[in-house]
């Protein structure tokens, strides 16, 4: 084959290659757009019937409150009329026995004044006599009609415009939620996530974030706060999990509505405590440990972690939940191997920040000092790679051949410095040791 013809051959395969390629992007383009559809139109759906399941809700306890005000009013017009007619009707049961008994009165008297001479007598005295006994000159006293209930009903219709003014600002429809995920780091045993707010005009007051398992269809709270990040622990590593957020505004009581669900996942293995290590108590889960007085009374023991879960480009957190008895070895911190023959982390190989707030590099106490640790203290330990080479070929007793960049950090205040390794590590392990009982720290 002539040289033209290998040429125009190369040529045609690269061009076959970029219609490949271009094809490819082209369908993955067209799947974005497939997601972007399904999404318009389900979350369309969805806010239908939302909107129609709340309405019909709102028509429905409106319609029931109006009934049971009209009946209550009701029955207080029925009360009213009841209690002012009883005393009108015994006042005309009254009357009707006083005309009844004048009636009565009358048939005598007409009877007695036509009777013979010889009865007149009798009969006009018997009823004189009866008719003082009735008292012709009292009568029953009858209220004038300003005295007795004269009912009616008042009505304000400015209810009805205070009630359409509500109804036409109640609900909205938005194109976007006003918060949105961020990012999501993958963390040991969890995933850190970070939300942001979209929506210049939306202030918020509290931020609410849950999660599932892709394969359930039930989300739980993780955290309500003003943070805009959190880090959900105790995930099982390799297992998608669905993430969401929204936000309450300023003197609001409702929800915005949801973000867009992002997915993520951990990798890592969560970080756990050693367990069997006498003088410590760990949790269900191995992460918190508690120092017990089970071993000798002020004896130190350190407690390592189950394996080198730590890398460099993570961050580290050591948080105290219970505190006792402090003493100098007292730490906190992070080393190359765990060795048992010693009582603290203030050695060789080891970083750490002891309960006063001292920090130690390699067993040697820096100069610069943090805050001292007590009950509700988080303590952060970040590390990078600084160097892979020999610090001094001529001096070895300066240094190893690894280098770290290790930032501690304690309340408000952090220390930087380079801790020196003679081996490179690819992970490492992270360990405490407290003297005397009452000691609780969680790590993550």
């Amino acid at each position: 084959m002539s040289i033209e013809a290998e040429a125009l051959l190369q040529e045609a395969k690269e061009s076959i290659e970029a219609a490949q390629n271009y094809r490819s992007e082209l369908q993955q383009r067209l799947h974005g757009l497939s997601q972007a559809r399904k999404q318009v139109r389900g979350s369309a759906s969805q806010t239908r019937e939302a909107l129609q399941r709340h309405f019909q809700e709102l028509q429905t306890a409106v319609s029931r409150l109006l009934i049971d005000r009209l009946n209550g009013l009701l029955q207080e017009v029925d009360n009213i009329e009841l209690d002012s007619v009883s005393p009108l009707d015994d006042c005309q049961k009254l009357i009707e026995h006083g005309v009844s008994t004048a009636d009565e009165l009358l048939r005598e008297g007409e009877a007695a004044i036509r009777c013979s001479i010889n009865e007149t007598e009798d009969k006009l005295g018997s009823f004189t006599k009866k008719a003082l006994q009735i008292q012709l000159d009292s009568l029953p006293e009858v209220p004038s009609l300003v005295d007795v209930p004269c009912l009616s009903a008042q009505l304000d219709d400015s209810l009805l415009h205070m009630f359409r003014a509500h109804v036409a600002r109640h609900g909205s429809v938005a194109s976007h939620p006003p918060v949105q995920i961020e990012e999501l780091v993958e963390r040991p045993g969890g995933v850190l996530v970070r939300w942001c707010k979209v929506d210049d005009d939306f202030s918020p007051q509290d931020y609410r974030l849950q999660f599932r398992r892709s394969n359930s269809s039930q989300y739980e709270d993780a955290y309500i706060g003003k943070d805009t990040e959190f880090l959900v622990l105790h995930l099982d590593p390799h297992v998608d999990h669905l993430f969401r957020v929204c936000a309450r505004g300023e003197g609001r009581t409702e929800w915005s509505p949801w973000s867009i669900p992002q997915t993520g996942y951990t990798t890592l293995a969560p970080h756990e405590w050693c367990p069997g290590v006498d003088g410590y108590i760990l949790s269900s889960r191995k992460n918190i440990a508690m120092r017990s007085d089970s071993s000798a009374p002020g004896h130190g023991g350190v407690l390592y972690s189950n394996s080198p879960t730590y890398f460099c480009g993570q961050t580290l957190t050591f948080k105290i939940t219970a505190a006792g008895q402090t003493d100098k070895r007292d730490s906190l911190g992070v080393c190359a191997d765990s060795r048992t023959d010693t009582d603290s982390l203030q050695r060789d190989q080891a970083v750490c920040i002891s309960t006063n707030g001292a920090v130690f590099v390699n067993g040697k106490e820096m100069t610069n000092q943090l805050p001292a640790i007590t009950v509700g203290s988080s303590v952060t330990f970040d590390m990078e790679m600084v160097s892979l080479f020999p610090v001094n070929n001529n001096n070895p007793s300066d240094g190893g051949n690894f280098k770290l960049r290790v930032t501690i950090g304690s309340g408000n205040r952090e220390v930087v410095f380079d801790w020196l390794l003679d081996q490179v590590l690819d992970s490492l392990f992270f360990g405490c040791s407290f003297t005397h009982p009452g000691w609780k720290v969680l790590v993550f």
